[in-house]
Order: structure tokens, then C-alpha cells, then sequence
């Protein structure tokens, strides 16, 4: 059985930091890239980052440089999210997916496994 199962959000205040954990199991992980996507209430999906499945870093949203790093250890079928000086407009439902690594672009297009998403918040 496929599973993308995402830890470590919360409740979080501006400046602060967090790191996401995706944990896969249930397919060759080594051989995907890894996605993460936020949506907030009343927004359009958008991506986050994404690492080829050599552990590249292929893409940053512009919100994301120089604040978040996303990193995988594929002994560990998981992948990170370290996120620094959060802001308010970070607060979101997380996800993370796994798809080919020609997706590895920052759309959500070409995806095949999602995990259910964890929410971060990010409020004083």
C-alpha cells in the first residue's frame, strides 16, 4: 500500500521555524521526486519545492528561497522541509507528493502519490 504520511506542523509564531517530515512507503522511493504543495483556505494549490529523486533541489517557489530546505535521505524513505522565518502568510495545509522526476517543476501536474497534508500555522 501506497503511503506519503507528512509530520511535524503546527502552530508556529512569525520568525519561527519548522521541519516537515514525509515519510514514503509502498513504492521505489529512490526512483521518484518529491513534491511539497501548499493550500491555503480559499487559495489554488501552489508548489513549495521539489527534489529530484538523486536529492537535487529542482525548485523554489520565490516565497520559499532563502527561508526553506528541502532535503531527502532515501535510507530513510523520507523527505524535509526546513522552513525558517515563517510569516503569517506561510499558514497553509502542507502536502507532499511523489512523481516522475521530469514533474520536478513546481507544478502538481504529474504527481501520482499525495500524503493527506498537515497544517501549519503560523501566528502570534
Amino acid at each position: 500500500q501506497v503511503q506519503l504520511v507528512e509530520s511535524g506542523g503546527g502552530l508556529v509564531h512569525p520568525g519561527g521555524s519548522l521541519t516537515l517530515s514525509c515519510a514514503a512507503s509502498g513504492f521505489n522511493f529512490e526512483h521518484y521526486a518529491i513534491g511539497w504543495f501548499r493550500q491555503a483556505p480559499g487559495k489554488e494549490r501552489e508548489g513549495v519545492s521539489c527534489t529530484t529523486s538523486s536529492g537535487r533541489a529542482a525548485f523554489y517557489a520565490e516565497f520559499a528561497k532563502g527561508r526553506f530546505t528541502a532535503s531527502r535521505d532515501n535510507a530513510k524513505n523520507t523527505v524535509y522541509l526546513q522552513m525558517n522565518s515563517l510569516r503569517p502568510e506561510d499558514t497553509s495545509v502542507y502536502s507532499c507528493a511523489a512523481g516522475p522526476d521530469f514533474f520536478c517543476t513546481g507544478r502538481s501536474n504529474g504527481f501520482i502519490y499525495w500524503g493527506q497534508g498537515i497544517e501549519v500555522t503560523v501566528s502570534s
